[in-house]
């Protein structure tokens, strides 16, 4: 009897396990605003959180955000700058405007579908899509087009989507200060390094991930006066073109499990103790 009481109290426990971490995930989606105090990011990127976020404006000179149903806009003040910043310089070469995706939850935290990043204020989606001339209204931007860079069949960039306001975008992100890195897809690093001429110094921070063929993730240091925010490790000083980039194409592409079988196990990262206090001040 003990034998079978044995394996079937661990699944039980583990259905608990699993069922805490999601009702915890999903208790930091359904805060609506920022923790009191001073702004600081607690944690890593991917298991952390924020105390006293910051909101993006939904649209600015430049920019405009998109899916805002979604709350995930508020950030350290350092990225809503960056955003702002970036915008404007894109602005100013004479581009149409950005639209802005996911910052972070009010509190960041993780999210309940899983996703990995955008738990400190430090990370943000800017999509590749434009939209010519007039703003949408608010409502209509929750499901604007998103075209992808890359060809359906993954087998290298679609041009007759990518053009050279993309490559201006990339470039002018990469050279601004308090980047860290940004993620994009593997086919879009390689095109901008066998067609990049002279200054090839900002190509290391673009950074070879998974998907991101129809944005990319912007990533900045951790601000100074934040001692809890926990650091990337760093990477190779070289352009990222060499053996780095070739190693993503001998990876085995990401395939959708078979019709019936279960959902993989949602990402849940064991937070920092101070995130508690965060998530429960009012």
């Amino acid at each position: 009897m003990m034998r079978l009481l044995v394996p079937l109290l661990a699944g039980f426990l583990s259905m608990a396990v699993q069922m805490a971490t999601q009702a915890a995930a999903q208790d930091w989606a359904t805060v609506t605003t920022p923790s009191p105090g001073p702004t600081q990011s607690i944690g890593f990127y991917t298991a952390g959180c924020l105390q006293g976020a910051v909101a993006l404006p939904l649209e600015g000179p430049g920019y405009e955000a998109i899916r805002i149903s979604r709350n995930r806009y508020w950030g350290q003040p350092v990225i809503v700058d960056f955003i702002t910043t970036l915008a404007e310089k894109i602005r100013a070469a004479g581009q149409p405007h950005l639209y802005i995706g996911d910052i972070g939850q009010p509190r960041g935290g993780p999210a309940p579908s899983g996703h990995a990043s955008h738990q400190v204020g430090l990370d943000a989606d800017i999509w590749f899509e434009r939209q010519p001339g007039a703003r949408r209204a608010p409502t209509d931007r929750e499901n604007p087009r998103l075209r992808s860079l890359v060809r359906g069949d993954d087998s290298g960039i679609d041009d007759t989507v990518f053009s050279q306001q993309h490559v201006t975008l990339l470039r002018t992100a990469a050279e601004m200060p308090h980047l860290d890195r940004m993620f994009v897809n593997k086919w879009i690093k390689e095109r901008l390094c066998h067609t990049t001429t002279g200054n090839r110094a900002w190509l290391r921070k673009l950074v070879p991930w998974y998907g991101h063929d129809e944005h990319f993730h912007i990533r900045l240091y951790c601000p100074p006066g934040n001692p809890q925010c926990q650091p990337q490790a760093s990477y190779p000083d070289d352009d990222g073109c060499g053996e780095a980039l070739d190693a993503w194409f001998r990876k085995a592409p990401i395939t959708p499990p078979p019709p019936g079988a279960p959902p993989p196990k949602p990402y849940r990262p064991k937070l920092p103790t101070a995130c508690q206090a965060v998530l429960q001040a009012r």
